[in-house]
């Protein structure tokens, strides 16, 4: 790739938050350039949780789907470029590693993923002028290598499934000895947590108000549930807590892969969550709960959803227009997160005037082979099939449960030994400092400085 005369740089941190602060011409451009081209840079100023007329994407699940009375609102992720928010990270990541140095047409950014963070780098890195090269699992779904390849990206499949990060690991450190090549790790690098704690806590934040107004809930957070894979997202619960004092963070991890509850590893088939360790950016000294979610009832919640919007109308008490635009929402992780809220409200005994919080990273379009791999195992899908998994919703256990005590919190950190010391390079010292909630203010303290670095390296766009 040649290299460009000039690096692209996209929105601040603070555009992305709030897209009304764009120039009038490049918000008008960006969003002609969603509908008709979606490989156009211009595309990186529609980085954000906000749709055309600036309301924060969700949805509030009906009472007839969950079982429960607390408000369930799940904030979209398929709306942003590539169809999931991990595009966000994506984002600020490389646009951080630019303002530091880092040359596109010169070095090749290298995105290790187990999906959605890889298939945003894949369409970020082009975008701005990088040759972008893609670590995943080979086990992954077939639609994640294609959007990849799709987007201009290379990729190269590693051993295993979502769990096996080690084995990423293994190829992005083989790959680094190569100077022109610079690792981008989601599980490591700030960016991640900063896109989150800025953009995505204020869109809750903002939308939490916006319910309340339309009177769902009391305008306060109850809680923020959300299922780690590089814990990047989940650091949207730090700026909520600032915000709501009483808000209860609920971490997920798939029962097949138990690793912050019980040390456990394993396979399973939760794409985008439980890494089987315990990620370097994970600020687990605000993690209030810990939950086990099965694999196979995120599956089959993800079939009743998709392909049982007839059944869900006319028998099981859901409005049809309800059913019918949660079709196309959710990936697996986002059953999950579904599962995971539910499993909250009970716990923690909410009610109508609780608001839970969670999200759905993807949309459907990258898990067609998914379900047709579940037909083949359980059978095809008719009325009777999606009623008795509706059960999976209406009776979510409330097994598996973990309390961040103090001592659990501890114990969690220590985790991150193992990963980050003994294989990847980090020093003790740096592990210890993690342990200081100054070290997260800190971080947080960046985004401004970020934010005026991008406004002084672009220059004036129109």
């Amino acid at each position: 790739m040649a290299e460009t005369k000039r690096p692209i740089y996209g929105p601040t941190f603070g555009e992305m938050r709030d897209p009304s602060r764009l120039p009038a011409s490049v918000r008008a451009r960006a969003l002609r350039a969603f509908e008709e081209s979606p490989l156009d840079p211009a595309n990186l100023f529609n980085l954000t949780w906000k749709d055309e007329k600036l309301r924060v994407r969700h949805v509030v699940l009906p009472e007839a789907l969950t079982g429960v009375r607390a408000k369930i609102a799940v904030l979209l992720g398929r709306g942003f470029p590539t169809g999931s928010h991990k595009v966000g990270p994506a984002y600020s990541i490389l646009v951080e590693k630019q303002l530091e140095g880092l040359v596109p047409g010169a070095q090749t950014a290298v995105f290790p993923s187990t999906g959605n963070f890889g298939i945003g780098g894949a369409w970020v890195g082009p975008r701005m002028g990088y040759r972008s090269l893609v670590v995943l699992p080979e086990d992954m779904s077939k639609e994640r290598f294609e959007k990849i390849r799709s987007y201009g990206a290379e990729v190269i499949a590693t051993p295993g499934c979502e769990s096996n990060v080690k084995e990423i690991y293994d190829k992005t450190n083989e790959l680094a000895r190569d100077k022109k090549n610079r690792i981008l790790n989601q599980f490591a690098e700030l960016g991640n947590y900063r896109f989150h704690y800025s953009v995505t806590g204020e869109s809750i934040i903002e939308l939490a108000r916006d319910l309340a107004s339309r009177g769902i809930g009391s305008g306060k957070v109850s809680a923020f549930v959300w299922a780690m894979g590089s814990a990047g997202t989940i650091a949207a619960g730090d700026r909520l807590k600032q915000v709501f004092p009483g808000c209860a963070v609920v971490a997920l991890e798939p029962v097949q892969c138990p690793t912050l509850m019980n040390v456990g590893f394993g396979g399973h088939r939760i794409e985008g969550i439980g890494d089987k360790h315990v990620t370097w950016i994970h600020n687990v000294h605000n993690t209030d709960f810990l939950f086990c979610i099965d694999d196979q009832a995120c599956l089959e919640g993800l079939s009743v959803i998709q392909e049982g919007t007839e059944w869900l109308a006319k028998d099981a008490g859901v409005p049809e227009a309800e059913a019918r635009a949660l079709k196309g929402c959710f990936g697996v992780s986002g059953v999950c997160h579904i599962l995971g809220a539910i499993k909250t409200a009970k716990l923690l005994g909410l009610g109508p005037e609780d608001l839970i919080v969670t999200a759905a990273t993807d949309g459907f379009d990258r898990y067609p082979s998914v379900l047709e791999k579940l037909a083949r195992e359980i059978g095809p899908v008719t009325r009777e099939a999606v009623l008795r998994r509706l059960s999976r919703f209406h009776h979510a256990t409330t097994d598996w449960v973990l309390e961040g005590t103090r001592s659990v919190r501890e114990r969690w950190h220590n985790q991150k030994y193992f990963t980050w010391v003994e294989q990847q390079g980090k020093t003790v010292e740096e592990l210890r400092a993690l342990a200081d909630p100054g070290f997260w203010t800190r971080e947080q303290a960046k985004i401004e400085e970020i934010d005026k670095a991008i406004v002084r390296a672009r220059g004036p766009i129109s």
